[in-house]
């Protein structure tokens, strides 16, 4: 199998530069012949310089010349900027685009073993009608709709919201047994691939309580049978459960928890874990993995950016076969 791995630098306003940098530090000589970044050349010529961070760097024109280097091999994009970390929003966002584009065109032909992309402010996928990465790299492989997966793991434990960038209010008439189905679908067969078990599933209410179990409620009219269909066709299933409690010590029993809605699971996840998970989108044509954290403009300059979930990310690329 191609041992090649896509970088996409993602947001030039970020952390992302001293990420990768880290990163690069750390990796073996194997993993840096193989590592290749689609990134603004000139951009991280100066991003580097400015934060004073020593790395070589070669703008490759060809992927599929034969290319020994321990440098840094960059994929060039297009980009107009004058300070090196205030990139336009325009210019940043048209960058965004082409540079995902371009990832998924050469992971999609099989010149690379998977891609991953380091974070990205949503603002600037907004341009391209897409609410977030997850849900651009899904359009772009033609997915079924609503059968993608955020699944946010880490290796002792994995969570999965089952509507993702959504506002609150929006929640309730968006959870439908079609879309739990599909998702929970999709998530026990790249799980199986992934990981070579079937995985034992807990699938969260909605509602404080699950509201009691009323019979007008969510967890009776919805979640519930459709997990009792899933269950019938063989999934290691189990729901609704209340969630105010689960993240205490019940989740352990599971290999993954599926909430209604992003921060259910999302924040107890991270206030665990940390850093150490990474995002990866199920039922795509190929493997994509983001770090789980966002670019922290705020950390920009400071030499304070926490590199382990980037790291992670290409531990977990370099472990598939």
């Amino acid at each position: 199998m191609n041992k090649k791995i896509l970088i996409v630098a993602g947001d030039p306003n970020s952390i992302n530069s001293e990420i990768i940098y880290k990163v690069w530090k750390k990796v073996s000589k194997n993993i840096k012949k193989n590592l290749y970044l689609i990134a603004n050349y000139s951009l991280y010529l100066k991003q580097f310089k400015k934060l004073k961070l020593n790395i070589d760097i070669i703008k490759v024109k060809n992927i599929n010349d034969s290319i020994n280097s321990l440098s840094l091999k960059i994929i060039d994009v297009p980009v107009n900027f004058k300070d090196p970390f205030k990139v336009s929003l325009k210019e940043s966002s048209k960058y965004v685009i082409k540079s995902l584009n371009l990832a998924h065109s050469l992971v999609e032909d099989k010149n690379f073993k998977a891609v991953i992309n380091c974070p990205i402010n949503k603002n600037l996928i907004k341009f391209s009608g897409k609410i977030g990465v997850t849900e651009f790299f899904a359009s772009k492989c033609k997915v079924k709709k609503s059968s993608e997966v955020m699944f946010i793991h880490n290796k002792r434990f994995s969570v999965v919201p089952l509507t993702t960038h959504l506002d609150i209010k929006d929640v309730s008439k968006n959870i439908t047994s079609h879309l739990i189905i599909s998702k929970l679908q999709t998530l026990n067969k790249d799980f199986k691939r992934l990981f070579k078990f079937i995985p034992k599933i807990g699938v969260l209410g909605l509602n404080p309580h699950n509201s009691e179990y009323k019979i007008t409620s969510k967890e009776v009219s919805t979640i519930r049978p459709s997990v009792l269909k899933l269950k019938r066709k063989g999934f290691k299933i189990e729901g609704p459960l209340v969630s105010d409690t689960i993240f205490i010590n019940k989740f352990k029993n599971y290999d993954v928890i599926v909430g209604m809605y992003h921060d259910q699971v999302l924040s107890p996840f991270k206030t665990i874990f940390k850093f150490d998970a990474i995002n990866i989108t199920l039922g795509l044509n190929y493997l994509r993995v983001s770090p789980d954290h966002g670019p922290a403009t705020e950390l920009i300059g400071k030499n304070k950016a926490d590199h382990t979930s980037l790291f992670q990310c290409i531990k977990f690329v370099t472990s598939k076969t």
